[in-house]
């Protein structure tokens, strides 16, 4: 068993729901991947018949994502990546990573983090927002309402100083198709 703390990326759902026993929270950077509702959900966020959408990591050249990286001590590192693996790893869609990332305010780590598997099925980039939020706002899964996902992920961001203007525009797109 290692002996050394695990740091963990979290981008979308995580920064607020963990799930696991976090140690330290931190504002922290990974570059070379961007934030994107690029993932069919069949599962969490949608079903087979009506999939929603989530959000996952897509690799850009010269992009970078802003989240949150959870410390987790070493004696609770195993359970935390079979939780997460449990989580995240519910379809073949994510793939699990350890990538470097940059603190905000200094300092680097090694961070396990789930990116999109580019040639799987889920895997639905390109799509323009107003395609995404009209998924959004009609899609159910398992654990709720896809717009739920998107308006607890925007909010939280916004309250971290994180605010994404995608998701911020996809709110407002929502809430409108959803009242009208």
């Amino acid at each position: 068993m290692s002996t050394a703390d695990l740091w963990v990326f979290g981008y979308g759902s995580l920064i607020w729901n963990p799930g696991f026993d976090v140690a330290e929270t931190r504002i922290a950077r990974l570059p070379g991947w961007h934030r994107s509702f690029c993932m069919s959900s069949i599962h969490h966020r949608g079903t087979v018949e009506s999939p929603g959408l989530v959000l996952a990591l897509d690799a850009a050249e010269g992009a970078h994502c802003d989240g949150v990286a959870f410390r987790v001590e070493a004696a609770n590192a195993p359970a935390t990546i079979d939780y997460l693996r449990e989580r995240e790893l519910i379809s073949s869609a994510y793939l699990e990573r350890e990538l470097p990332i940059t603190f905000h305010g200094g300092g680097e780590a090694m961070a396990v983090t789930y990116v999109i598997d580019p040639e799987h099925e889920q895997y639905v980039a390109g799509m323009s927002l107003e395609k995404q939020a009209q998924i959004i706002a009609h899609a159910v899964g398992g654990r709720g309402p896809n717009d739920e996902y998107l308006y607890n992920t925007a909010a939280h961001l916004a309250e971290l100083d994180l605010a994404d203007e995608d998701l911020d525009w996809l709110v407002r797109r929502v809430r409108a198709l959803k009242q009208g």
